[in-house]
């Protein structure tokens, strides 16, 4: 039975849960009650190590069995809870025979005064660990240093010293009963028992202490002497019998340290890894607790013979959860033991045994007893015993896929097993919801029969053949394409039941049919009883097989059992699959931590030994110093000349290399891509500040700082500051100034290390401290290690586990509402589950590269993954993507040889070998040359020989991706070793690529780096791979991942022949390959249309391949012939170590640029690719020189190394055109193995590889094994889509806390996170940089506006005004300011091209001035950028919190809040009743008078005059706004600093709605439908109607309350959209030069300007006030006089009352105010304007005036020339086109742009003005119009003796009489224009005004603005003077 305390269960424990077994029996009606077997053993939700053991519900059991079950194929260990150091403390070792709670341990009392703190001992010294690693601690001999751990510190360990002999020795034994310690803190000896010791140090146990599982680990000194955790102390294996051969293991020496600690307090980051049942530990005296101090490396001790840690437990362990079948109990149901589909499946379980070998054992699960114990014994049939010595006899070790049904127990020599729950999930068909079934394809009832199953199983074992091993996703399809098939022909027989079923008789013979065409590569074993039989014959056969006896593949053994139906599963005993299978089991750490025991177990020293004779026999150390001794000092020379030329090592130090001048490192350009992708993140976070949710308020930031986190990676960080240094970022947000901003880049860089947590809460703490800054955290390659904080905290092997975690999600980072987080990846899939944090809104996808064919034609474009797997159908004999059969085939017969090692091992040493030989057989020893591959000896050779081509020295870069550190160092030195000693040190380097250290290069190679720089500083040295671009050089890349760093372009070759089936997740072998994408020529990626035979003359053909260039790949059917292979696509000489052509050129080396190609050494290696591109001759000479965009047509012949070369790769911070030759721009070749060749071997047809199906990250898992498959041409958008739908993410993932909500099932993301993604080295980095700054810019933007800037016109500053002011006075004087005349000229700058208004100061100007600055056409008007301050106006855009009530986006009631509200007066103006509407909401009711009843509107309240109320403005606020629901400055919270005020938007009725929804809280005023096409004439006649109206009803009001009429408030303002800013000026006295500068300008808000305008004295005696317009350009001269009697605009107080009976003119769309000024003046009106204040105008550009596009009314054809001013007019009757626009609209036009036609007197002739009556109207800038007001006793300009050049009647009154027109004078030739409503009131005007008299009138002279009649057009007449 194999255990030695088989006895030992304690009988009441097993009693009980017998009980409860038969109980649940019983009770269940659905679910197959477990095996009580599982629930004693195998129960992974009972803690191993639970407290008190309390029996959780069989049926949560079985669900979250199959919860962690499908998951993908190897379970998720991290459901099993991880097993933590800290939990395992309190476990049930004391446990008494019941599930009761264990005894307390109650412990003694510390003395008094003694110190009692967790870490201290009683003596107050520390004896933590983190305190201690640095110091010398001096120990007795015969004692160790062992690690304690206290249950209260689980994150420390505790150093103790203790007696060796108490401990255990090698093999887990020998321990001496007892203890013997010093405390190493205080130094007291001699603690004789545990307990006591335990007191001492403070452990403070509730549980009996125990030396055994409270001293955990040896303790070791690094070589650096810091002391570490170390191996664990094995106490166990000493107690459990050894099944096989007795262990023989080895103590791993002390570099072992953290490599074999594992990484999830378990092996291996599967829980207590190698475990079997706790007896097998050797606990068994206790509960049983495996705790995770055993299962970690008990690597030293406990297994013996194997040198792997096993990758038992946790994931892998559930598979056997469900226990051994065993007697049915009466109560079950007869029939299938087999559930029907849907129900949950128990699991089969091992039943474990103490196992000798860990890896690739059987993963034994871990169980809470002790040991294998069998109380009832077990029917034969059901077990298995696995026989002795199975892996040393067969060289097998068998993987046994779980199939359907319940596996047996396995006994005996399990270590030799493998159990693998790969397939099992496909057998479980999920329950999935209509819709997916929908989806899918399928119906509900249509599902496969077991029968089925193993027919398709049996079928797609077949299929695989001998090279592949299964797959679980390509499982997945076959099984849904059968289900779908199944649907298909069920709908199609219209039978609801099932086809005809196989029935189980015919099983047996129809499975021996499938398999017979296997050739006997796959057997069928069919057993009548159980499983059991099936595998126990096939063990055994295996067991006595003969070497040389033929081993099938795979054996399915089926149980075709008339009681319990068919069961089955797969044996799996080819050499290649089970082995594949196998370590396909393991995570990536997991492998890495077993290859590292293996080294250091010494495991390997066989394999080591092998390959210490070189191929040929000799013994290869003694070989390499024989040819040392041979070539003595001197070393092959460093560069320009051949191997067999040699130098002194001074000399070669000191060769120099031809300085490289068009090397140009140092440019960082962004690429188009790049910004299109920054803009694509802009606009997502302007998407998130628009949202709605609150989440962002961009408003709120004026600048933007950043932080990058980065992986682990020394190189990254460089590379990364270094794109920060080069793109001048941290200058252009102003983090830093110019000069230190190349020193302190460093603090925005941030690697995932023990020390981010300080660096990060100084980040966190800059966060609170800068409300107003925005915060960007990059966290890049944000796919790496995201391991969640909670499994991360209890593992010791992987230091940056968790981290991420710990640093993206915590709480601050999620609240910080000024901190927006961009994860940045390559291989965003693990981001993108159903628990992602990222919405899927918020992804951002690199631009699609097929689009960018149009980009210029010399630019490169990316050469990706689905590029290099296109690139195998190009038909080239060079592929850029190889696999190297021979090498496969070399390991292959090494695997077979050392089947206890893993594969990666023996390709690691095998690859050694090559690289050694290869340079060997390449310099010295020829004979060796057939025992490379062609492969290898191609990439030396070119390595090697390219840099002795010329005086440069330049050369290829090789890297070989070792993912283990240890091996990686191996390689190293072995490499290093074989070149020194063949002395090429000098010609080329090699690198170790370690993550965690620099880069280190030989000095000598560092001077020639910098040689070719040129101007580096003495201190240079590289620091990121890009750096080293053209050095020869081999990169050993190590480290779990590769994390994104980006390679020169010498990078030729890309070795990843040791990256096999341990990766296979699609991140994992995707990210590999991702080290060789780059940018290439585009010709490379248009097809292979260099590689025709370029030896001839082959323009025509390549002409026609470039027209088609629009297609990706060009020909692909080219047959594949060698002399038409040679391809620009591949710069590689020996290819297939086949020469197509032996004619070698003696011309190569002269016309191939040198790093372009190595030419074959003498031996004639594939001569026929160099000789056929150097027969190209010049023609690609050129090419090369100039990587031109001529490659496609070689249309040039002559050498031209200088034409166009082409822009730089759009990757920053590359090197531009060096002379690297063609090769600059061709992608690097990548060497696969065979497993993942077949992987990334394109789909036919699809744009993806086929990695593209597989799992995509081993964090996550499927949710369903039936899930629709991802398309080969999905887009990233849609992959994302699919992996969000189709994967959860495990346990230990940090998405894994972001479940939905339970209750609504919606998602919570966070709102302020953003996902970038790209393929690999696509640009991201510049992009997001780049993203970084137009943020910047974009806040900027908006805190800035663009205000009008410009100086008044027609300003005359020579006299000073007559009545003196003094300075400084704060309001006007009434009585002085009114003796001041009126300045009618118009100062405004918009009106610098209206026609000036006639004064007599105007006739003394000389006209050729004027001349010159009016002729100028419209203009562009100039605007100046400003700062937005607190107090400004805003528009939608602008969010905050204060203002946000004010706005009141949120309700969603919005529109319901607000009533509308008719309100009708009658106007004498319109002669009607004009009916207006008020929409007010709730909140603005108060500003209203409504009637009691009713709710009518009556009127709105204004104030008294006499109010003294500081916290309000009294005068409404009206604001006509048009086109502007969004741009319009409407929000006048800020201006107003918050204060109650009332403020009306004028809006047209069709404009209401948008108002509405963008100004939900603001009052309408809705004009009447009659004015939809009105100008803003229209709106402000309105407006002042309504308020004079208004105004009467609230006197009326208020008279009845006894207020006099006279103390209503009369005033109202009315002011522009646009106005943004207010100014307060004052003039400085101190300056001596009195006209510069002496003026202080302050912002301040709209209230305190209407707070201080309205205090006027005697206010009520001015009819407008108003405020000058801000420029740039004010002088002390603008501001000398206060106050100005003149024109106001824009921003006016109205004086309603007075201004009763001046109106606007409500036809006008132009200059409506300055008539209305006039008019008001001419009535001896008060204008008073403030000098002291101006006012800022926005320019906008949509909306206002603009929006009139005057059209046709018919539109007879789409593109009509545009209409011109002429046109607008027409003869009456006439066939003119009619214009659909107002007529009084195109009056204006047509007069702004006529006047040399209607007034040629006029032009130019301010002297003789054109007289207007009663009006002033636009007729353009070189026309000066005399304004008379026709009303009796007017204010009226002087015009005696001024002869007018014209008359401008417009529709005028019964005022002008023929009369007043009498008394003016007119040239000879004046001209007339006289405008009416119609053709009647025309004539009767000129009859009544006895016109005829004076003027001269024809016929033709008659016209009408080009309307139809039914727009009522206005006619005219002209006339001459006589």
């Amino acid at each position: 039975m194999g255990n030695s305390y088989a006895g030992q269960l304690k009988s009441a424990r097993f009693e009980e849960a017998l009980h409860n077994s038969i109980e649940a029996s019983l009770r269940c009606s659905s679910v197959v009650p477990r095996p009580i077997f599982s629930q004693l053993y195998l129960d992974p939700d009972q803690h191993p190590f639970s407290s008190a053991d309390v029996k959780p519900k069989v049926e949560d059991l079985d669900k979250d069995l199959v919860h962690r079950y499908t998951q993908n194929g190897s379970l998720d260990f991290s459901n099993n809870l991880t097993v933590t150091e800290m939990e395992d403390d309190e476990d049930d070792e004391e446990m008494s025979d019941s599930n009761s709670p264990p005894i307390p341990y109650s412990q003694k009392p510390a003395p008094e005064g003694s110190c009692t703190t967790d870490g201290f001992c009683q003596a107050g010294k520390d004896l933590r660990l983190v305190s201690l690693c640095m110091e010398q601690i001096d120990i007795p001999a015969g004692f160790l240093l062992v690690g304690a751990k206290s249950p209260n510190l689980p994150e420390h360990i505790l150093v103790c010293a203790v007696d060796k002999r108490f401990l255990p020795d090698d093999h887990g034994k020998n321990a001496l009963l007892g203890f013997s310690g010093n405390c190493i803190g205080c130094g007291e000896r001699g603690f004789r028992y545990f307990t006591e010791f335990s007191n001492h140090i403070n452990l403070k146990l509730t549980t009996q202490p125990k030396k055994q599982k409270h001293l955990k680990y040896y303790l070791v000194r690094s070589s650096q002497g810091v002391l570490s955790k170390g191996p664990l102390i094995c106490w166990k294996e000493c107690r459990s019998r050894q099944s096989s051969a007795s262990c023989h293991s080895v103590k791993p020496n002390s570099s072992v340290s953290s490599t074999v600690t594992p990484e999830n307090g378990t092996t291996n980051g599967y829980k207590s890894g190698f475990t079997q049942t706790d007896a097998a530990n050797g606990n068994s005296s206790h509960g049983g607790k495996s705790s995770a101090s055993s299962s970690t490396p008990a690597r030293p001790g406990n297994y013996s013979l194997s040198p792997r840690p096993s990758y038992a437990a946790g994931d892998q362990a559930t598979m056997f959860t469900s226990g051994p079948p065993k007697k049915r109990h009466r109560g079950w149901y007869p029939g299938s033991p087999v559930p029907q589909p849907g129900l949950v499946v128990p699991v089969p379980t091992v039943r474990p045994l103490s196992r000798t070998e860990p890896l690739l054992s059987a993963p034994v699960p871990q169980t809470p007893l002790t040991g294998i114990l069998q109380p009832r014994p077990i029917p034969a049939g059901e077990t298995v015993i696995v026989p002795e010595n199975l892996l040393s006899n067969s060289g097998v070790r068998p993987v046994i896929l779980i199939g359907y049904g319940t596996l047996p127990y396995f006994y005996g020599n399990v270590g030799d097993i493998v159990v693998s729950p790969l397939l099992v999930n496909c057998y479980k068909i999920p329950q999935l919801e209509n819709k997916d079934l929908e989806q899918l394809g399928l119906t509900g009832s249509q599902l496969l029969s077991v029968e089925n199953m193993i027919l398709l199983t049996i079928q797609y074992l077949v299929r695989l053949g001998p090279d592949q091993i299964p797959l679980r996703e390509e499982f997945e399809q076959i099984m849904l394409k059968a289900m779908q098939e199944f649907t298909l022909r069920e709908r199609a027989l219209q039978i609801g039941a099932q086809c005809v079923p196989v029935s189980p008789g015919q099983l047996p013979w129809l499975a021996r049919l499938i398999a017979s065409v296997s050739q006997d590569l796959v057997h069928v074993i069919v057993t009548q009883n159980s499983l059991a039989e099936g595998i126990s014959e096939t063990l055994r056969t295996l067991s006595e097989m003969r070497h040389y006896q033929r081993l099938p593949d795979y054996v399915v053994a089926i149980c075709a059992s008339k009681i319990r139906g068919n069961e089955f599963c797969v044996v799996v005993l080819g050499q290649h699959q089970s082995r594949a299978l196998a370590e396909s089991m393991l995570t990536t750490s997991e492998f890495l931590k077993e290859i590292s025991y293996e080294l250091i177990t010494g495991k390997v020293s066989f394999l080591a030994s092998h390959f210490k004779t070189t191929s040929l026999g000799d013994d290869l150390d003694k070989l390499l110093e024989k040819m040392q001794q041979r070539r003595g000092d001197s070393v092959v020379t460093p560069f320009n000349g051949d191997l067999n030329e040699c130098v002194s090592p001074q000399e070669a130090a000191a060769m120099i290399p031809t300085q490289n001048l068009d090397l140009d490192n140092e440019t960082f350009q962004i690429y188009q891509p790049q910004l299109t992708v920054a803009r694509k993140l802009l606009s997502q976070v302007c998407a998130i500040a628009d949202s709605g949710s609150q989440s962002l308020d961009l408003g709120h930031f004026s600048k933007v700082d950043f932080i990058i986190i980065v992986p682990r990676s020394e190189v990254l960080v460089q590379q990364t500051l270094q794109r920060i240094r080069q793109s001048g970022v941290l200058v252009d947000l102003g983090l830093e100034e110019n000069g230190t901003a190349h020193q302190r880049a460093e603090k925005y860089v941030v690697r995932l290390d023990n020390e981010i947590q300080t660096k990060f809460e100084v980040f966190m703490r800059r966060v609170k401290q800068n409300p107003y800054t925005l915060f960007v955290l990059v966290h890049d390659n944000s796919h790496v290690e995201l391991t969640s904080v909670i499994s991360g905290s209890l593992s010791h092997g992987e230091p940056s586990h968790g981290l991420a975690d710990r640093v993206i999600n915590c709480r601050e980072v999620l609240e910080a509402f000024n901190l927006l987080v961009l994860q940045v990846s390559s291989f965003p899939y693990t981001l993108q589950t159903q628990q992602s944090r990222i919405s899927s809104g918020n992804e951002v996808h690199w631009i699609q590269l097929d689009t960018l064919e149009d980009m210029g034609c010399e630019e490169k474009l990316y050469f990706g993954l689905n590029e290099y797997s296109k690139s195998l159908q190009w038909g080239i004999t060079s592929p850029l993507l190889r696999c190297d059969e021979t090498f496969e085939k070399m390991v292959n017969t090494l695997l077979e040889r050392y089947p206890r090692l893993h594969s990666m091992v023996v390709r690691c040493y095998l690859l050694i070998q090559q690289y050694s030989e290869a340079l060997m057989a390449l310099t010295t020893m020829a004979s060796l040359r057939d025992h490379s591959t062609p492969e290898t000896l191609s990439i030396m050779d070119d390595l090697i020989s390219s840099p002795g081509k010329n005086k440069s020295g330049r050369g290829h870069m090789l890297i070989i991706r070792v993912p283990s550190v240890q091996l990686a160092m191996l390689a190293k030195e072995r490499l290093q070793e074989v070149r020194d000693k063949l002395g090429l040190q000098y010609r080329f380097e090699i690198i170790l690529g370690n993550p965690a250290s620099e880069i280190n290069v030989a000095t000598h190679f560092v001077a020639r780096l910098k040689t070719w720089r040129g101007n580096e500083p003495e201190e240079w040295i590289p620091r990121t791979y890009q750096d080293l671009e053209g050095l020869p050089c081999i990169v050993i890349l190590t480290g779990k991942d590769p994390l994104g760093e980006t390679f020169p372009r010498s990078l030729k070759y890309c070795d990843l022949r040791l990256i096999d089936s341990s990766y296979l997740t699609r991140t994992a072998l995707e990210q590999e390959v991702g080290l060789a994408c780059c940018y290439v020529s585009k010709e490379v990626i248009r097809g292979p249309t260099v590689a025709l035979d370029l030896s001839g003359k082959e323009q025509e053909r390549a002409a026609v391949s470039e027209n088609d260039s629009d297609e990706l790949l060009i020909d692909l059917e080219r047959p594949q012939s060698n002399s038409s292979a040679v391809t620009g696509t591949s710069g590689s000489i020996m290819e297939n170590g086949v020469s197509s052509s032996s004619t070698a050129d003696k011309s190569q080396k002269q016309s191939l640029n040198p790093s372009f190609q190595s030419p074959a050494p003498s031996v004639g290696l594939d001569e026929g690719v160099s000789t056929g591109i150097a027969g190209a001759g010049e023609a690609l000479k050129q090419e090369c020189d100039s990587l031109g965009p001529q490659l496609a047509s070689s249309t040039t012949s002559k050498p031209s190394s200088s034409s166009s070369g082409p822009r730089t790769l759009p990757w920053p911070g590359q090197p531009i055109r060096g002379c690297r030759g063609l090769h600059a721009a061709l992608p690097p070749i990548v060497i696969l193995s065979k497993a993942a060749y077949s992987l990334l071997g394109s789909q036919k047809g699809g744009k993806l590889p086929s990695s593209s199906s597989l799992l995509p990250h081993a964090d996550v898992a499927w949710v369903s094994s039936l899930r629709p498959f991802l398309h080969k041409d999905m887009s990233s958008e849609e992959q994302s889509l699919y992996y969000r739908q189709w994967t959860s993410a495990r346990q230990h993932h940090a998405d894994y806390s972001n479940q939905p909500d339970p209750a609504s099932g919606t998602r919570t993301f966070h709102p302020r996170r953003l996902l970038l993604t790209g393929p690999p080295q696509v640009g991201k980095t510049g992009s997001y940089l780049q993203f970084l700054r137009i943020l910047f810019r974009m806040l900027i933007r908006l805190l800035e506006v663009d205000v009008y800037d410009e100086e008044e016109i027609n300003a005359d500053h020579s006299e000073s005004s007559e009545v003196s002011q003094s300075e400084g006075e704060p309001w006007p004087d009434i009585e002085s300011f009114s003796k001041m005349p009126f300045d009618v000229s118009v100062h405004d700058p918009k009106y610098s091209l209206m026609s000036l208004v006639y004064t007599e100061k105007l006739a003394g100007v000389k006209q050729e001035v004027i001349k010159e600055s009016k002729v100028e056409e419209p203009r562009k008007r100039d605007t100046v950028s400003m700062m937005l301050t607190k107090y400004a106006a805003y528009n939608t855009f602008h969010h905050c919190e204060q203002c946000h009530q004010y706005m009141d986006f949120t309700s969603a009631s919005q529109m319901s809040d607000s009533t509308l509200h008719a309100f009708t007066f009658s106007s004498s103006m319109l002669g009607e009743e004009v009916q207006l509407y008020f929409i007010i909401p709730k909140s603005k009711e108060s500003h209203f008078v409504f009637s009691k009843q009713g709710k009518h509107l009556e009127s709105m309240r204004l104030p008294l005059v006499s109010d003294k109320n500081l916290n309000a403005v009294k005068s409404p606020i009206f604001t006509p706004s048009s086109g502007r629901h969004e741009h319009g400055l409407l929000n006048l919270f800020h201006a107003m600093e918050g204060i109650s005020h009332l403020h009306l938007l004028v809006v047209k009725e069709y404009e209401m709605p948008l108002y509405r929804k963008y100004w939900p809280n603001h009052i309408m005023l809705v004009l009447p439908g009659m004015f939809n096409n009105a100008g803003v004439g229209a709106a402000r006649f309105l407006i002042k109607e309504l308020s004079y109206h208004n105004l009467e009803l609230e006197r009326n009001r208020l008279e009845e309350l006894g207020v006099k009429r006279q103390c209503v408030w009369p005033f109202i303002v009315v002011m522009d959209d646009s106005c943004v800013l207010w100014n307060i000026h004052s003039i400085q006295e101190q300056t001596s030069q009195p006209m510069e500068g002496g003026i202080s300008s302050k912002n301040v808000s709209l209230r305190s300007v209407l707070q201080h305008i309205e205090a006027t004295p005697k206010i009520v005696h001015y009819a407008l006030l108003g405020i000058q317009k801000w420029s740039s350009k004010l002088t002390c001269q603008s501001l000398k006089a206060p106050f100005s009697r003149c024109h106001v605009h824009d921003f006016i107080l109205l004086n309603i009352d007075l201004t009763q009976n001046v109106q606007y003119d409500f036809n006008r769309y132009f200059c409506e105010d300055v008539d209305f000024n006039l008019r008001t003046n001419s009535s001896g009106l008060l204008i008073c304007r403030f000098n002291n204040f101006s006012l800022m105008k926005k320019h906008i550009q949509v909306g206002g005036q603009r929006d009139f596009i005057i059209k046709p009314k018919i539109m007879v054809s789409e593109s009509l020339a545009p209409i011109l001013p002429l046109q607008y007019i027409c003869a009456p009757d006439s066939e003119h086109t009619l214009l659909a626009a107002p007529a009084q609209f195109l009056l204006e036009k047509f007069l702004q742009h006529a006047s040399y036609k209607l007034f040629p007197k006029a032009i130019r002739n301010f002297k003789s003005p054109v007289l207007a009556i009663d009006c002033y109207l636009n007729i353009g800038p070189e026309v000066a119009i005399c304004y008379i007001s026709s009303r009796p006793h007017s204010n009226n300009v002087n015009c005696e003796g001024v002869f007018f050049s014209g008359l401008l009647l417009y529709l005028c009154d019964s005022f002008v009489g023929a009369d007043l027109l009498k008394k003016f004078k007119f040239l000879k030739g004046a001209t007339l224009c006289v405008i009416c409503q119609d053709r009647s009131s025309l004539r009767q005007t000129i009859v009544r005004l006895e016109l005829e008299d004076e003027w001269q009138f024809r016929l033709r002279d008659e016209f009408q603005t080009a309307n139809s009649s039914d727009d009522k057009p206005l006619y005219f007449l002209t006339g001459r003077h006589v």
